[in-house]
């Protein structure tokens, strides 16, 4: 008797998750962003997914760092949760920043799915403090941003900062801002 092969399940997420794709206009005199132009205008969901299946066709294909210009960011965030400070998930929250200075592109990228394969893959035991990463290209720098719900609990704070290093394997610094402070580091691993 012929085996009737049986159509693959797919493999689903823990979670919903949405990648975002945000590109700036350059600060340039001729392309100045118009007066009271809001921060977050050219923001936009691109694709929601829950299954593996649908997270590897989307990363090959469209969400690899260092095929944008730049001034772009690309997010992965909680579905449900703009990667905005203003959105209720974030707004007390802040941000844990991996800088990218050497072998830029091809770390960024590696650094990207690693931290995308940990999101999804539920690796953070603060998994529910931790809103989503943002990849920014920029000209001189490229680096990624962890963002978190708190910004109040140190202890949660640096367990989430200590496992993304080991997640990144990097001995670089990286460092914790609150999103209603950005400017002022508050504390590295």
């Amino acid at each position: 008797p012929a085996i009737e092969p049986t159509e693959k399940q797919p493999h689903k997420l823990e979670r919903k998750w949405s990648f975002w794709f945000d590109k700036q206009s350059n600060q340039s005199n001729q392309s100045k962003p118009k007066q009271g132009a809001e921060w977050g205008a050219s923001l936009r969901k691109a694709y929601t997914f829950d299954t593996v299946e649908d997270f590897w066709g989307l990363h090959e294909t469209i969400f690899i760092p260092s095929k944008l210009t730049p001034s772009a960011d690309i997010h992965l965030f909680k579905a449900g949760v703009e990667p905005k400070w203003e959105d209720p998930e974030c707004a007390n929250g802040g941000k844990w920043t991996y800088v990218i200075t050497s072998n830029r592109k091809q770390a960024l990228d590696k650094a990207w799915l690693e931290t995308l394969m940990a999101l999804i893959g539920e690796q953070f035991d603060e998994a529910d403090e931790i809103c989503g990463v943002v990849a920014s290209v920029r000209l001189k720098q490229d680096k990624l941003s962890l963002w978190t719900r708190t910004k109040s609990n140190e202890a949660v704070l640096m367990g989430i900062g200590k496992k993304w290093k080991e997640i990144l394997e990097v001995t670089d610094k990286i460092s914790f801002n609150n999103h209603d402070d950005s400017r002022r580091s508050r504390f590295s691993v």
